[in-house]
């Protein structure tokens, strides 16, 4: 069954005490208007040492040039709409966490680095690929619903839509049991 929270549709898992995801995304938009972010950008190497995940979310795009604030900025639900190849580079696992903990709603990008990528589905942080964000006409502070399911993603403020690549059928497996291990430990249970 499908239940409402806050404008958010949740698939519920009722009594089960499972986790419930949001089947889409609405929130303040961020743009990073420059393709090649690394995850040296997102989560640079000075603060590996910091194992709570917790704690990761304040470090998140401190080292990307005009964007060191932007952890103590961003709230809970907004959305990142970047350039091609977001998450290029290592394979630091904190460039995926440091967002999670900031709770944000999805990111969006014209392609992405592909172990970022898979990071992110791994960990069940919502990333959809979509090339054509331009025709959002999309300002930052600007708010978006993004449909995971279908790829639509709507610009609120300007009344305009584009199709993303939807979250595909193991994608949404993935996020909806709250990452891999989840996923893993839920399917070997049945």
């Amino acid at each position: 069954p499908k239940t409402r929270k806050r404008g958010i549709e949740f698939l519920s898992a009722g009594a089960s005490g499972k986790i419930q995801r949001p089947l889409y995304a609405e929130g303040r938009v961020w743009i990073l208007p420059v393709d090649d972010i690394d995850t040296d950008m997102i989560y640079h190497n000075r603060h590996l040492a910091v194992t709570d995940i917790n704690e990761m979310g304040k470090y998140a795009l401190g080292n990307m040039p005009g964007y060191e604030n932007f952890a103590s900025s961003v709230s809970p639900g907004d959305v990142i709409v970047a350039g091609r190849n977001f998450g290029c580079g290592s394979s630091r696992q904190q460039a995926v966490d440091c967002f999670i903990s900031l709770d944000l709603g999805a990111i969006v990008a014209r392609s992405f680095g592909a172990i970022w990528e898979r990071n992110a589905i791994n960990a069940g942080l919502p990333a959809m690929i979509c090339t054509d964000t331009d025709l959002l006409a999309l300002d930052e502070g600007d708010r978006v619903m993004i449909d995971f399911r279908s790829g639509e993603i709507r610009n609120l403020t300007k009344n305009s839509t584009v199709r993303a690549q939807p979250f595909s059928d193991i994608q949404m497996q993935i996020y909806l049991k709250g990452g891999l291990l989840r996923y893993n430990q839920q399917n070997q249970a049945t």
